[in-house]
């Protein structure tokens, strides 16, 4: 593809790019790009439109920044001459959310929070992503050393990419024993693209076509946390998957990365190494909606095997999160309508069909209902809270857990007053 900067993005680098030495007039930051944004969607203008004159009075005062702000940004004109030389002279390429390459998964996933500009070295087809986004500690042990290092292999075996950071540790293993294995991968950086691009592994895998690195940040961007924390959100867009090799519970960037990621409206499923030795995040990230990460894995057809896991925990997440009446209605089938001489005849004797009819459905609402109540029994819970999640009336509750009771299903508890379900075994 041609290095060629359109005219919307040659705008959107004076507005929100870093070059040049001068410092004196700060970059829009995203916050800030995207209130410019609205004003010219409701305008009918596009970022290029700012490089007239005449329209930044207007724009400044329909997005409340500053119209010398805009003016002095809009200027840099000479500046950005300079650092587009310099990083297409190393390969480097800048897109932005206005050109067609720009990879449509940050723009369905994020929404506004996609970064307004992106920097590259590589095949920007890869852009498409996918596969899976492999995070960790950069101070992994060795276990988990070995353990991604094995599934960076697996994903190359597999024909998916990795999508990862890479910084040392977890990142670093996983990319370099997909690239070993003749895979694909992906490496949002937060930093130094320009000399992660330089380094002759890096050149090497850009070459043959098999390594594309990005980054929101300027190629010439130093490490600060920040920066480090916003690209999670980046590595997890896009990819198809997750997989969380070791997190510190409630602290660093993977676990925060992961626990963004899992409150996300429309995630992507997000597995977790399981084991006796890994870190408390991980087991904790399975309380948020992580999946564990499978035991024995299908070399053959791991997309598949992660996709059907995938499904499995979704709709087992939604059964849980479903009301009584939810249920129910589900569980509803279409009445069948009944032939002309059936229907005289339950005419006829109605009283002993609707004495039979409500002996019968009785039963069928229990039977109905009592998987769900089950459901919602793994761990101990009181009345109260079957009745919240349920939407149910206590006594009709009373009666359908007295009949568990009788039947074994569940075990009552007291000190405080809770119910289990009971499991297989221990109904054997």
């Amino acid at each position: 593809m041609s290095n060629y900067l359109t005219d919307d993005t040659k705008a959107i680098i004076l507005l929100c790019g870093f070059f040049g030495k001068d410092s004196s007039t700060k970059p829009l930051s995203q916050g800030d790009y995207n209130k410019l944004v609205d004003w010219l969607i409701s305008s009918g203008m596009r970022p290029k439109d700012l490089l007239q004159q005449e329209n930044i009075d207007p724009a400044a005062k329909g997005s409340g920044i500053y119209q010398q702000r805009l003016e002095a940004l809009l200027g840099r004109g000479v500046q950005l001459g300079f650092a587009v030389e310099e990083w297409q002279r190393n390969g480097i390429w800048i897109i932005s959310r206005s050109d067609t390459d720009y990879p449509t998964r940050y723009k369905n996933h994020l929404g506004k929070q996609a970064p307004p500009l992106l920097f590259g070295v590589g095949d920007r087809s890869l852009l498409t992503g996918g596969g899976l986004a492999i995070i960790g500690s950069r101070n992994v042990d060795e276990i988990g050393g070995n353990f991604t290092r094995e599934v960076g292999a697996l994903c190359a075996q597999n024909r998916m990419p990795v999508v990862s950071g890479g910084a040392r540790g977890v990142d670093q293993f996983s990319m370099t024993a997909a690239l070993d294995a003749g895979g694909m991968t992906i490496g949002v950086l937060a930093d130094s693209l320009l000399k992660k691009s330089l380094e002759r592994t890096a050149r090497k895998a850009i070459a043959r076509g098999r390594l594309l690195l990005i980054s929101a940040c300027h190629p010439n961007a130093r490490f600060t946390v920040g920066t480090a924390m916003g690209r999670n959100k980046l590595i997890y867009a896009m990819a198809d998957y997750g997989l969380v090799v070791s997190a510190e519970h409630k602290k660093g960037g993977t676990w925060a990365g992961a626990d963004e990621e899992l409150k996300r409206e429309h995630s992507i499923p997000v597995f977790v190494r399981q084991g006796n030795d890994v870190p408390l995040g991980n087991s904790k990230l399975l309380g948020l909606g992580a999946i564990a990460w499978p035991d024995k894995v299908d070399h053959q057809n791991l997309r598949g095997q992660l996709t059907e896991l995938s499904s499995q925990c979704a709709q087992k997440s939604t059964q849980k999160n479903m009301s009584l009446l939810d249920f129910q209605e589900r569980q509803k089938e279409p009445a069948k309508e009944l032939p002309k001489a059936e229907s005289i005849e339950l005419t006829e004797s109605s009283n002993v069909v609707e004495d039979t009819a409500a002996k019968h459905s009785v039963t069928t609402v229990y039977e109905t209902v009592l998987p769900l109540i089950l459901e919602k029994l793994e761990s101990p819970t009181t009345v109260d809270e079957l009745i919240s999640s349920l939407d149910v009336v206590k006594t009709q509750l009373n009666v359908w857990l007295k009949k568990a009771l009788e039947e074994k299903r569940v075990v009552k508890l007291t000190r405080p007053v809770k119910y289990q379900r009971i499991s297989s075994k221990e109904q054997t």
